[in-house]
């Protein structure tokens, strides 16, 4: 048998699946997360998860892991001490940036400007210069350069970036400056930009490399010190992580290249979302991933997750390519509280996080939380994930109890019908922002809910979006190790091509395009997915003549293949334009960046069909509870989602328990129980 390990680390849990390959039978396990050392959340999952299936961890063929080491370095403050070196007259590239200050009028008075991940006491000039074409200038001086590298030696910097102007057209003096900081400052990584991002624009391509280097240190130690442990504990299976994109690499190249890994996590889920909603056969839809301590939304077209240009973590926004992931602080451990100047409820962006938790955890937590509301609703069960955590009902109704006091209401249900109702507005405004505001309407896309969390918000969310069938897939709060485990390798080539549609032809164009597609398959190969098994995807980023942004725009291969290439891509972007923007312009149209992903093949993993069922699904009833529904208490059945069968149909007020998460049927809809184990609700 053959077995594969996905593995996902959330701020509140650590959540892991063991996937048999042939059957398709999965094991799961959630674990709470350890933010001071995430590896022993994840092996503490792994072991659990091992016992449970009874095998032993050398049986596991494939470990794959999405990270949150990348993104929490940022968030918290705490990547390495970065050195840059720029080329003479940039070295405030970082500081003056692009002068954008976000926020409504007179922003810019309140708005605290973040320090950029390199100090300007860190920063040092070389000089020389290669011309935008490509050509060199001013050759490199390098008595000069070796003198201020020498500098950052008795400054402490942890890690080192390269960045120096039109290196995206001659990477050579980057290579040059590269190679003397080697011998002048030993065992410093070092990250040059035209490798990090080959593309124009020396402010992104700057930050993108210093981000890069500011985290590497500490994701190189993470991903270094989790494989060594697990094969200390008899694993030979190869380590690869999640990218921010929803594709796999080799934990050796992703400590390389850890900018690639920001949204590591988020993109499981939506990888994971897409294997169930298109067995349940849907292809267009968005995902609702609620966890402990945060929500992400995504939006899903024709079965690809949309995919953005822009990776934006808290203050921070590098150029690197993620699925277009939105995140908001609402989770089931967002904090309630009432201000003192307003008198005007809000929920989160705090969290409890997983230590101390919720008040109704037990664990020392006293603040009122988005699941100390549920749980006073009577919506939870008195027991999460699996038994591991124990709810105490009492302490939850005494935090929210203090927001029913300071607002002046007569019951705890009052105020965490509130908090509720507040939380759940709150990702909607999220979910209209990969929807509506990319010019799409919710109400054409279904809703799939995953996370701990997800499934009790899922049906209030389909009702503001108006997005049907809300899918709740099997093992919800474990789908982001699920997407972990079933997705596949992948891999990225870019390169600048500033030319107008006039200075270009089909055969350049094509020929630029198949080159990049040429160096992305060489290193596929080199991690054992033979050329037979590739499938490129194209992209181009296209501008009008005189804008200051560009629109990327995708190919496939007939296209690239077709005899008015240029015609094609031009026409596509017209209308992508139209669709964006509602309008047109008549200058010329200009190539500016190239773009080439290559994947390998998702792996076959059976699924195991449910057994078939009627519209009955008294069979799976285990209690009844009374829950706090439309402004009263009301009676509701409690279901065990594992002994409902193919086609029951649960019409709410319902619950539905599971190990990792609980799934809440409003009043007025029903549940149906799809053959691969998803539960499709829509109103009645």
């Amino acid at each position: 048998m053959r077995y594969r390990l996905g593995v996902d680390v959330g701020g509140t849990f650590t959540d892991v699946l063991l996937l048999e390959e042939t059957s398709g039978t999965t094991y799961r396990a959630k674990t709470p997360s350890t933010p001071s050392d995430q590896s022993v959340g994840v092996l503490n999952g792994v072991a659990k998860v091992c016992a449970e299936a009874g095998i032993d961890l050398s049986e596991v063929g494939q470990v794959l892991h999405g990270t949150t080491v990348a993104t929490n370095a940022i968030l918290q403050g705490r990547g390495a001490r970065v050195g840059l070196v720029t080329t003479d007259g940039f070295r405030q590239v970082l500081q003056i940036a692009r002068s954008f200050v976000p926020g409504g009028l007179a922003g810019w008075i309140i708005w605290p400007k973040p320090e950029p991940l390199a100090r300007l006491e860190h920063t040092i000039e070389v000089t020389g210069r290669i011309a935008a074409d490509g050509s060199e200038v001013i050759a490199l001086d390098e008595e000069q350069a070796r003198t201020a590298l020498r500098g950052l030696a008795g400054a402490g910097i942890e890690a080192l970036t390269i960045s120096l102007i039109n290196s995206y057209a001659n990477d050579a003096h980057e290579k040059q400056v590269a190679a003397w900081a080697a011998e002048e400052l030993p065992g410093i990584p070092v990250s040059i930009s035209s490798h990090v991002l080959h593309e124009m624009r020396e402010y992104e391509r700057t930050l993108t490399t210093v981000a890069n280097s500011y985290v590497q240190p500490e994701v190189s130690r993470y991903v270094r010190n989790l494989d060594d442990t697990l094969r200390g504990q008899g694993s030979a299976a190869p380590l690869s992580i999640l990218r921010s994109d929803g594709g796999l690499v080799q934990a050796s190249k992703a400590a390389e290249d850890p900018v690639s890994l920001l949204l590591s996590g988020p993109a499981g889920g939506v990888t994971g979302a897409v294997w169930f909603a298109q067995q349940a056969g849907f292809s267009d839809f968005l995902t609702f991933d609620m966890g402990g301590t945060s929500t992400d939304v995504a939006l899903v077209l024709g079965g690809e997750p949309r995919i953005g240009r822009e990776t934006k973590v808290g203050d921070l926004a590098v150029r690197a390519t993620s699925v277009d992931v939105r995140t908001v602080g609402a989770g089931g451990g967002s904090i309630a509280h009432v201000p003192e100047l307003t008198r005007a409820l809000r929920v989160g962006p705090q969290s409890a996080g997983a230590d101390p938790g919720p008040a109704a955890y037990g664990a020392g937590g006293v603040e009122p939380t988005v699941t100390d509301a549920n749980v006073v609703l009577g919506y939870l069960p008195h027991e999460l994930a699996g038994g591991e955590v124990a709810l105490d009902v009492e302490a939850g109704r005494k935090a929210v109890a203090t927001i029913a006091e300071a607002m002046g209401l007569d019951s705890p249900e009052a105020a965490a019908s509130g908090i509720i109702d507040i939380v759940n507005e709150n990702m909607f405004g999220a979910l209209r922002l990969v929807s509506v505001q990319q010019g799409y309407d919710p109400r054409d896309f279904a809703l799939v809910a995953f996370g701990g969390a997800g499934p009790l918000h899922a049906n209030a969310l389909g009702r503001l979006t108006g997005s049907w069938p809300v899918i709740v897939p099997p093992s919800p709060g474990v789908l982001c190790a699920y997407g972990d485990a079933t997705t596949c390798v992948k891999d990225e080539s870019a390169r600048t091509m500033v030319r107008s549609f006039s200075q270009l032809d089909d055969a350049e164009l094509r020929t630029a395009l198949e080159e990049l597609a040429s160096a992305s398959a060489q290193r596929l190969s080199a991690e054992g997915v033979p050329a037979e098994q590739q499938t490129a995807r194209y992209q181009v980023d296209l501008r009008y003549h005189g804008q200051g942004f560009e629109i990327p725009v995708d190919l496939d291969a007939e296209t690239l293949a077709g005899d008015d290439l240029l015609g094609a891509l031009g026409a596509a972007f017209d209308a992508e334009h139209q669709r964006l923007f509602s309008f047109l312009l008549k200058n010329e149209r200009e190539v500016i960046n190239l773009r080439v992903a290559l994947s390998g093949p998702r792996p076959e993993v059976a699924w195991q069909p449910l057994a078939e069922g009627d519209a009955d699904p008294s069979a799976a009833r285990v209690a009844q509870s009374t829950v706090w529904m439309d402004g009263g208490h009301v009676e509701a059945p409690i279901y065990d989602r594992a002994q409902l069968l193919s086609g029951n149909v649960i019409p709410g007020p319902a619950v539905i328990t599971e190990m990792d998460s609980t799934t809440l049927v409003l009043s007025g809809h029903a549940a149906t129980v799809h053959p691969n184990g998803s539960l499709l609700i829509r109103p009645i």
